[in-house]
C-alpha cells in the first residue's frame, strides 16, 4: 500500500497556507496543520492546481520527432538548405534523414527531382509542417516502393512523384524503423505540469494502443490516457487507456459524400462514442456542420470539432446549437501566425482560431498543442491565447484574447468532456496535481513552464524540480 504523502503550505483555489494529504492516490483530506506523514513536500506557498491535460496530440509522432530535423522555425531556401546539408554531413551514405516542419515559404513545392538534389547519397523524407504531406527522394522512393501500394502520388506517366498524402501508417510499415521511445515524451510533458493525454491519430489501431498501453504501465508514459481511433478500440481491463472519440479526417482535396459523413455519425453512435472531426478549413468545417445537422445533434454527446482553424460567425451559433465543443491550439497564433498574416485576407483574419468569441456564445473550448506539429507546451499556448500575438510580433485577432483564468481553464477539463467544468483540487479526487512556485493569480499572467514544481499522478511524483 502507497504510504500518505502530504503537500504542505500551497494555495488552494485561492485559500493560502492549507497542507493537502493524499492517500491510495486521491485526496484524502485538505485544510491548515494537518497531521504528519512519511513523505512529505514543502509547497513554500504557491498554488496546487488539478494537472493540465492536452487535448489533442500525437504521441508517436512527438516521439519521432527527437529523431528528426525540425524546420519550424527556418525562413528561406538559403537557411533550408544549409540545414538539410548540415544533418546530412553528420550522417554516412545510405542513412536516412527525416525532417519535419517543413513550408512552401521555405523553398516552395518539393518533389523527388528537387530532393535529390538536396540528398543524392541519403534517403531523406520531408513532412509538411501541416502534418497531411511527406515528400520523398529517389533513394527513400526505391526503399518503401510497393508497387500494390495507392499511398504514393504518381505523375501522369505513372511514376512516383515521391508526394505521400495521409500515409503515415503506410510509410513506418514500409521503413520498418524500430519505434522510438516513449520515455523522454512522458517525463517532457510531465515537467509542464501536464498529467492527462488525448492521442488524436486517427491510425491508432489494436497494436499502436498496445504500445501507448505498455508505455503507461511501465511508467514511460505516467500520464492517463485516452486514444481517438478511425476505427473499432477496446480499453483495456486494467484502464491502461480509455477510449475516446472516433476520429473523422477530413482534407479539402478529398472530402467525403455527405451521406458517407451522416452514416459515420450513426456508426460511432451505435458504438457509444462521440465524433472528434479535424477541420481545419471553412470548407471542412461547413461539412462537418452539415453532417452533424442531418444526423441530429445531440447536446451532451461529446461530439468535437478538432482545431477549428476558420470559424465563420455563422457557425459559431451553429455549433453551439449542435452541441459541439471546440479543441483548439492558441500555439498556431505565435508559431504560424506570421505567415497567416501574409498569406489570409484581412477579413478572413479574426475568423482564425478563435477562443472568445465561442466562449461567449456559450461553445466549451478546450486547449490543445496537436504536439509535435506545435510546441508541446501548455504554458506559452496559454500566454498566446491572453495576448494572441505571433512569433514577429503582430496582434492577430485581439478580440479573441481569453483572460488568464479562461485560458488556464481550458486545459483543466476532464479529458472525456473537455471544455467542461474545470477539474478540482477538492478531497476525493484523484491527486493528478501540479504544484507551482508562486499562487495562481501571479503564474497564469507570467503562464511560464519554468513555474511548475512538481508533478504528481495518481499521488505519485511524476516530476520534481531539482
Amino acid at each position: 500500500m502507497t504510504s500518505a504523502l502530504v503537500i504542505r503550505n500551497v494555495e488552494v483555489e485561492a485559500r493560502a497556507g492549507l497542507d493537502v494529504r493524499i492517500e491510495a492516490g486521491r485526496i484524502a483530506a485538505i485544510g491548515a496543520g494537518l497531521a504528519p506523514a512519511a513523505d512529505e513536500i514543502d509547497g513554500r506557498g504557491g498554488a496546487l492546481i488539478p494537472g493540465l491535460a492536452d487535448h489533442h496530440l500525437h504521441l508517436f509522432a512527438l516521439a519521432a520527432q527527437a529523431q528528426s530535423l525540425d524546420l519550424t522555425e527556418v525562413q528561406g531556401a538559403a537557411a533550408f538548405r544549409a540545414r538539410i546539408a548540415a544533418a546530412l554531413g553528420r550522417r554516412p551514405p545510405g542513412a536516412w534523414l527525416r525532417v519535419t516542419g517543413y513550408h512552401e515559404t521555405m523553398a516552395g513545392a518539393l518533389g523527388r527531382a528537387e530532393l535529390d538534389g538536396l540528398a543524392p547519397r541519403h534517403p531523406l523524407r520531408i513532412q509538411h509542417q501541416s502534418g497531411a504531406l511527406w515528400m520523398l527522394n529517389s533513394l527513400a522512393i526505391d526503399a518503401v516502393r510497393d508497387d500494390r501500394g495507392a499511398a504514393m502520388e504518381r505523375d501522369r506517366q505513372g511514376r512516383p512523384t515521391g508526394r505521400i498524402w495521409r500515409g503515415d501508417a503506410w510509410l513506418r510499415a514500409r521503413i520498418g524503423a524500430p519505434p522510438p521511445p516513449l520515455g523522454p515524451v512522458g517525463a517532457r510533458l510531465a515537467a509542464f505540469g501536464i498529467t492527462a493525454l488525448t492521442d488524436a491519430s486517427v491510425t491508432t489501431d489494436a497494436a499502436a494502443a498496445e504500445r501507448l498501453a505498455g508505455a503507461h504501465r511501465s511508467g514511460e508514459l505516467p500520464q492517463r490516457l485516452t486514444l481517438m481511433s478511425g476505427g473499432a478500440l477496446e480499453a483495456p481491463p486494467d484502464g491502461a487507456f480509455a477510449v475516446g472519440p472516433v476520429k473523422v479526417l477530413l482534407d479539402d482535396h478529398d472530402l467525403p459524400e455527405l451521406s458517407e459523413f451522416v452514416a459515420a455519425i450513426a456508426q460511432a453512435r451505435r458504438a457509444g462514442r462521440p465524433l472528434a472531426v479535424h477541420c481545419v478549413t471553412a470548407v471542412e468545417l461547413g461539412l462537418a456542420l452539415a453532417a452533424f445537422e442531418a444526423a441530429g445533434g445531440q447536446d451532451g454527446v461529446g461530439d468535437r470539432i478538432e482545431h477549428g482553424g476558420v470559424i465563420e460567425p455563422a457557425a459559431i451559433a451553429a455549433s453551439r446549437r449542435l452541441g459541439l465543443t471546440v479543441v483548439t491550439q492558441p500555439a498556431f497564433v505565435f508559431e504560424r501566425g506570421d505567415r497567416y498574416a501574409a498569406e489570409v485576407e484581412p477579413r478572413d483574419l479574426p475568423d482564425l482560431y478563435r477562443c472568445a468569441s465561442l466562449l461567449a456564445a456559450g461553445v466549451p473550448v478546450a486547449a490543445s498543442s496537436d504536439a509535435p506539429y506545435a510546441s508541446p507546451d501548455p504554458w506559452a499556448a496559454m500566454a498566446t491565447a491572453q495576448n494572441r500575438r505571433t512569433r514577429g510580433g503582430l496582434t492577430l485577432g485581439a478580440g479573441e484574447q481569453v483572460t488568464p483564468l479562461q485560458a488556464l481553464a481550458m486545459y483543466l477539463g476532464d479529458p472525456a468532456a473537455p471544455g467542461g467544468p474545470p477539474r478540482r483540487v477538492r478531497v476525493g479526487a484523484d491527486a493528478d496535481l501540479c504544484l507551482l512556485a508562486v499562487p495562481l493569480r501571479e503564474a497564469v499572467v507570467a503562464a511560464d513552464a519554468q513555474l511548475v514544481r512538481a508533478t504528481l499522478i495518481g499521488g505519485r511524483r511524476a516530476y520534481e524540480r531539482p
